[in-house]
């Protein structure tokens, strides 16, 4: 989950057998006890369904799907999508999302943070 800017706010790494739209719901949960003021989560088609309502019911988040055009054929570019692509470039950059080496989701989400930090780190110097 990252804010407009593409900071990192909360990860979280979760087997391969879940689907993304049931693993959204942790996140989701906890961003909003802490961070209050996160109101309205943009997310692709993939997330579109059940989640919407379990997020407006259980978290008071606003979930706004971008969706592809009707009649899209090949790439599109899709509004607020790039924010979260743009995260993944940066954290990219440290080699954390080549190969997942860990056997712990917990140590996942900590490296990525590590890597977040630092691409943080380096923009403020």
């Amino acid at each position: 989950l990252t804010d407009t800017d593409g900071r990192l706010l909360t990860v979280r790494v979760h087997a391969a057998d879940i689907q993304d739209r049931d693993g959204a719901k942790l996140p989701l949960k906890g961003s909003r006890q802490r961070f209050p003021f996160v109101a309205r989560v943009f997310a692709d088609g993939g997330y579109a369904g059940r989640l919407v309502s379990w997020a407006a019911d259980k978290t008071h988040i606003t979930l706004e799907i971008i969706r592809r055009g009707a009649h899209a054929k090949g790439f599109e570019v899709l509004p607020r999508r790039w924010v979260v692509e743009r995260t993944f470039a940066w954290i990219f950059k440290n080699r954390r999302l080549v190969r997942d080496y860990e056997q712990l989701t917990a140590v996942a989400e900590t490296l990525i943070t590590i890597a977040a930090s630092a691409t943080l780190l380096r923009r403020w110097t």
